[in-house]
């Protein structure tokens, strides 16, 4: 599914224009992204938690030269659905 399915499937359920829901989905992603970017978690009751990840720096293998590489500690966005969610899914 996509985001124009999505937007198309809410317009269809709730009568509301596409322009608006889209414009409002978009927002919501870019408070998403911008709460994560600033180290915030995002939580949704019912629906699930989008966390940050920090990733610890390691040493990588480049097999096309042979050579190890450091791969320097970073943060990587990550979703944990909630158990409603995940047996909804099953």
């Amino acid at each position: 599914m996509t985001k124009a399915d999505i937007v198309n499937e809410i317009a269809r359920k709730t009568g509301i224009e596409k322009i608006a829901i889209q414009a409002t989905i978009e927002e919501f992603m870019e408070v998403v992204k911008g709460s994560m970017a600033k180290g915030e978690n995002v939580y949704l009751r019912g629906f699930g938690t989008f966390d940050i990840v920090r990733r610890a720096e390691k040493t990588a293998r480049n097999i096309s030269k042979g050579t190890s590489v450091i791969v320097p500690a970073h943060n990587i966005p990550h979703f944990k659905p909630c158990p409603e969610f995940k047996e909804a899914v099953k």
